[in-house]
């Protein structure tokens, strides 16, 4: 009874000596206590108490029961990131004056709640009360002469913390912003600026993506880890909005599922997250009436409070009950691809009202508004690929879960929906490739040669070289493996750890070893991500405490992770906005950019490499094949030659570009080599008197 109530008031009035004031609230909370030992003749369901600085007082309201009857002695540790700040004092409630009633103890339920007088004096560090998401822990052990009868926990937060909505506005609306202008640019005919803003935004997009994951795996992550990744779950579709919510849990009741409580009974229950050395394997031990809530809500027997980790976690951190959360990430992102196609619509309507009224020239986006469809094409699959992280983890997570029938089976069609479109895009890219090569001994000629192709089928290889167009490929699946460990292992996060390092591991070499991407300022991009996935794997694995390491180093990673990815973050943000400015408001966008080693230029339709002229349009026209609109990726990759064209070339270049000659050569020399960087394309770019000539084989 009164026991309770001053054992948790104890944990909480010494925790608070350790704590720094830089604003005027100077407040400490702990809203859970938690038993730390199997057998405790003490527990509390409800736990919530905070403690001002400023008047000395602690608020407390909780809901506990004590079986313990006699003379305890109290022994408090109270730590900060590990470090003891007092570690195992002894404290006699019969010499505190405010701990007499538990002199004796005496079993029952103490008062709900009440306020304790600990004083304005207490010597409580700086940090305390300024550190964001600060990771302490007070714990204090009841002895009832030399056995301990109960021992108590709870964690110590002085409400400052790096998970804000500003943080969350910043880095969705520079990332959108981003792959917006690298559409726009595209429609203005800026092909090379606009795959390299397309590209470092994607892999902005992902490394945010990356810190999500971090966050929704079931290691126990020290406080400022949670808050941080927390910041990035709006790639993952975790965004809530009531209404939404409420049509979610309707429609989960109607089609016979059970909604989970947790949100509406945590002023009845307390709330514990995850903490170190939990076997979660256990939850199945629990009676068969609260195997469902566990499954959910994860009801710890021992003290009857709601345990969260991993996704769920997330869930609650995000106020979305667990059951809402496959129903919410799958909305999102059907509310975003449904936007974007009415942005896209609206934005052809608006510029062939314009044309007609002559305030845009006739040619203007001429390009855009005959193959509008396709480019939609193209921007539904590009929204996949993003996508591709949040389906696979919530599909496969809602398998685990079965939180309605009807929800399992709009997880089945979603992931195998999204799985076989993308799958089918990568193996037509490769198809199309390898025709390219078979057919003009450069894999770039069909891939950047006809615009229906590359508005289609680019957003999976415009990112990479030509020749590492399969790359793609082991991107996706790295994805996948991915997504699966997070959503089929919450039941161990030292699994997920390890996976994580593996993956990162083969990522970061592959990345270093084939460095894939178009040039070398996006390889460097991409391979410094990797570099910081990697050793957030790492801090992972010791978070997991495999190591048994002190909780002082747990706590000093935690830091870590942090300052890394912030700093990294917010450098990857200057140099997205950096480059996109450059390329939106400079007059030639492309000039910036160094041409590609694999003349992808060369094939595709701008207005800086390309001549004025008539004839040089049409011929890259017949270059391009898309007189007809015709596609390459149909039955026959081949362009046809059109004589009112050809006429104009001398006998050899026919010979050249004719179909029987898929390797041309010119006056007896080979084919260019396949290899950017080789001697016989340098000769190429010094003799070839126009870029589309040189890639299609043409030397003079």
């Amino acid at each position: 009874m009164v026991s309770c109530r001053r054992a948790a008031l104890a944990a909480l009035g010494y925790a608070a000596t350790l704590l720094p004031a830089v604003d005027a609230a100077r407040i400490l909370v702990s809203n859970s206590l938690d038993t730390c030992s199997t057998a405790s003749g003490f527990t509390a369901s409800l736990f919530n108490v905070k403690y001002d600085a400023d008047t000395g007082f602690a608020d407390i309201s909780m809901t506990a029961t004590s079986t313990i009857s006699g003379k305890v002695i109290f022994y408090v540790t109270v730590a900060a990131y590990g470090y003891p700040i007092i570690d195992n004092r002894a404290v006699d409630p019969c010499t505190v004056e405010e701990l007499k009633g538990m002199c004796p103890m005496q079993v029952g339920k103490p008062p709900q709640d009440f306020r304790l007088d600990i004083g304005k004096s207490a010597p409580i560090p700086g940090i305390a009360f300024s550190i964001p998401d600060l990771d302490a822990t007070a714990k204090v052990r009841v002895m009832l002469g030399d056995d301990e009868v109960a021992c108590l926990e709870a964690n110590i937060s002085n409400q400052k913390t790096v998970d804000t909505i500003g943080v969350k506005w910043a880095t969705a609306v520079i990332a959108f912003l981003a792959l917006i202008s690298s559409a726009v640019l595209n429609s203005l005919g800026h092909a090379n600026a606009a795959s390299h803003v397309a590209a470092n935004s994607l892999s902005l997009f992902g490394y945010f993506q990356s810190q999500a994951m971090i966050g929704l795996t079931a290691v126990k992550l020290p406080p400022i880890v949670r808050a941080w990744t927390q910041d990035f779950q709006w790639t993952m579709g975790i965004i809530r909005l009531g209404f939404m919510q409420d049509i979610f849990t309707w429609y989960q009741r109607s089609t016979g599922g059970t909604p989970s409580t947790i949100l509406d009974s945590i002023r009845t229950y307390s709330v514990q997250v995850q903490k170190r050395g939990l076997d979660l394997a256990g939850r199945d031990m629990l009676p068969e009436k609260m195997a469902a809530l566990a499954r959910r809500g994860n009801i710890k027997t021992g003290s009857g409070t709601y345990l969260v980790y991993g996704i769920q976690r997330v869930a609650f951190r995000s106020k979305i009950e667990s059951t809402n959360l496959f129903m919410t990430t799958i909305t999102w992102f059907c509310v975003l691809v449904l936007f974007t196609s009415l942005v896209v619509a609206a934005y052809k309507g608006i510029l062939e009202l314009l044309a007609k009224k002559g305030t845009v020239k006739g040619d203007r986006f001429l390009e855009f508004r005959n193959g509008w469809i396709t480019v939609l094409k193209g921007i539904v699959f590009r929204l996949t690929l993003l996508g591709f992280p949040l389906v696979t983890v919530f599909c496969l997570w809602e398998f685990t879960q079965a939180d309605s029938a009807a929800e399992v089976v709009l997880a089945v069609f979603f992931l195998v929906a999204t799985i076989t479109t993308l799958a089918f895009g990568t193996w037509k890219v490769i198809t199309i490739a390898r025709r390219s090569v078979s057919h003009h001994s450069n894999p770039a000629y069909i891939l950047f040669a006809d615009p229906n192709v590359i508005n289609k089928w680019g957003f999976l290889y415009i990112q990479f070289r030509a020749s590492s167009h399969y790359f793609i490929a082991p991107l996706l699946a790295y994805t996948f493996i991915k997504a699966l460990f997070v959503a089929v292992a919450q039941k161990s996060g030292i699994t997920q750890a390890i996976a994580f390092i593996l993956l990162e591991a083969f990522a970061l070499i592959g990345a270093s070893v084939i460095r894939p991407w178009m040039d070398k300022p996006t390889n460097t991009f991409n391979i410094m991500i990797c570099v910081v996935n990697f050793i957030n794997a790492i801090c992972l694995l010791i978070y997991t405490n495999v190591f048994d390491a002190p909780a002082l180093v747990v706590g000093i990673f935690g830091v870590i992770l942090f300052v890394l990815n912030a700093a990294f973050s917010l450098v990857l943000l200057l140099m997205v906005i950096v480059s996109t400015a450059f390329a939106v408001f400079r007059k030639n966008p492309d000039s910036r950019y160094q041409y590609m080693g694999d003349d992808r230029a060369s094939f595709m339709k701008s207005n800086t490499q390309l001549d004025k002229s008539n004839q040089l349009d049409d011929l890259a026209a017949v270059a391009r094949g898309d007189n007809k609109s015709r596609m390459f990726d149909s039955e026959e990759f081949e362009p046809k030659p059109h004589s009112h064209v050809l006429g104009s070339l001398n006998n050899q270049s026919q010979r050249s570009f004719g179909r029987h000659s898929p390797s041309p050569s010119v006056s007896g020399r080979p084919s260019p080599s396949l290899d950017p960087n080789g001697p016989t394309r340098n000769a190429r770019q010094q003799n070839s008197s126009s870029p589309w000539q040189r890639g299609a084989g043409y030397d003079n």
